[in-house]
């Protein structure tokens, strides 16, 4: 009897990944948190600094530039180093650059210490797809992307109200002073926590076994493979790839809004003061954080149910982005009931058709999974910059933000039909160095 209780203890299965997975929402989080503060603060900081609204939509827009440009050279790094180095230093790095936000005199210190924080930004996502590639098997997959994705609807949830609190009692500059330093304590917890699946002293074989066992790609840490320009044309040039990067960046647009511009709609187009806009924001990021949980769920629970990879990853896709352009409707609506009401269901959607990064995870070169999402995530943060600036301007033009949600809604629908007319089976790309010097066809 008590030789079975020890073969027992052995053969159970540990399940770090979950530790892993919560780590990886919990810096997701702080990571949007940190993209958020100037939206938040954006109304009281353009009548302090004189910003008008071009100039701030140029200030949204810094973290963009330097978060997009920056997304091939970090997923780069992330193959070459690893996730739990390049990570931690990016994670140091862009909370001191949030902290001297509060230290911020005009628009050119603003648009700087920004562009700095979204430099450093930049392996955050290309990073948590390669963690999570690594640590989670396919069945598992689309549900471990879902949490760390839906941490940005969790970070709005939580920290816009709390962030609305610090603004109106102690002012502007203290809301970067506040996550900044935050970021910095988290920063020194990840090096505690976080290590390759096949080097974490807590994993015994039997999880190992069934991460790698179930398509988790365990070992990717050890494989130190050199970039090639050609590799990287495969993923530019294929057909799935490229209706996914396309899709991703209508979902990015919608996210950008909210992120950018939406406080600053209820504030002017509906008149709420800013404290209530702090707690009325919150409400379609619960409903965001929601969609996006279930949509991950919802897409395993497909796969095992028997339906193909392609099914249970496009459904949720298609059909949230379709429900999110519903955004356009807060143009003939004037109750803000009403207008919350739309716009939770246009981000709950979005949530749940969010599974571009469980995508990255399924389909990308296993020698090249961060760089794969490097490429992903600079196509789709192009409308990081995009959104802000074509929303500034719509607002310049027409004092109004009637165009700027037809914009959004519009973008959503082209996801949509991306994912329907462009991707077809959803299939790991497989390189021609590892499989006999074959050619990877274009689907």
């Amino acid at each position: 009897m008590s030789t079975g209780l020890v073969v027992n203890s052995v053969t159970k299965k540990t399940n770090i990944r979950y530790i892993i997975l919560a780590m990886l929402f919990i810096v997701t989080t702080f990571n949007y948190v940190d993209r958020a503060t100037l939206s938040v603060a954006a109304p009281v900081i353009r009548k302090d600094l004189g910003i008008d609204a071009v100039s701030m939509g140029l200030a949204f827009s810094a973290f963009g530039w330097a978060y997009t440009a920056f997304q091939i050279p970090g997923g780069w790094v992330l193959d070459k180093w690893g996730s739990r180095v390049v990570y931690g230093v990016a994670l140091f790095m862009w909370s001191i650059f949030t902290y001297l936000q509060g230290f911020s005199t005009g628009f050119l210190m603003l648009f700087l210490f920004r562009f700095l924080m979204g430099m450093f930004e930049s392996p955050a996502f290309p990073a948590n797809s390669r963690i999570a590639a690594m640590w989670f098997p396919t069945k598992e997959r689309g549900f471990a992307t879902a949490i760390f994705n839906s941490a940005q609807y969790f970070a709005l949830a939580a920290f816009t109200p709390l962030m609305a609190w610090v603004l109106s009692s102690h002012g502007w500059p203290y809301v970067f002073y506040s996550t900044g330093i935050a970021g910095v304590i988290i920063a020194l917890i990840w090096f505690k926590v976080i290590r390759d699946p096949n080097e974490h002293k807590s994993v015994n074989q039997a999880e190992l076994d069934y991460i790698r066992e179930g398509g988790g790609l365990a070992d990717i840490g050890n494989q130190k493979v050199p970039v090639k320009w050609s590799n990287v044309k495969i993923l530019l040039t294929n057909r799935q790839m490229i209706g996914i990067y396309l899709a991703q960046f209508c979902v990015v647009t919608i996210t950008w809004f909210f992120l950018t511009w939406f406080p600053t709609y209820l504030v002017t187009a509906k008149g709420m003061s800013m404290l209530k806009v702090g707690i009325v924001a919150s409400i379609p990021a619960i409903a965001g954080f929601i969609g996006g949980v279930l949509g991950g769920a919802w897409s395993d629970w497909l796969l095992k149910r028997g339906h193909s990879l392609t099914f249970a990853r496009k459904l949720p896709i298609v059909l949230g982005l379709v429900m999110s352009s519903s955004i356009i409707v807060c143009n003939y609506v004037q109750s803000e009931v009403a207008v919350i009401a739309i716009m939770s269901l246009a981000f709950f959607s979005k949530g749940l058709g969010a599974l571009g990064w469980c995508l990255v995870g399924d389909t990308s070169p296993k020698e090249m999974v961060a760089l794969s999402g490097g490429i992903f995530n600079f196509i789709g943060q192009m409308a990081s910059i995009t959104t802000p600036i074509v929303i500034g301007y719509i607002l310049h033009v027409t004092n109004s933000f009637e165009l700027a949600l037809v914009y959004v809604g519009v973008l959503a629908m082209i996801g949509a039909l991306s994912y329907l007319f462009i991707v077809q089976d959803i299939h790991r790309v497989v390189l021609p160095m590892t499989e006999n010097n074959e050619s990877v066809s274009n689907v």
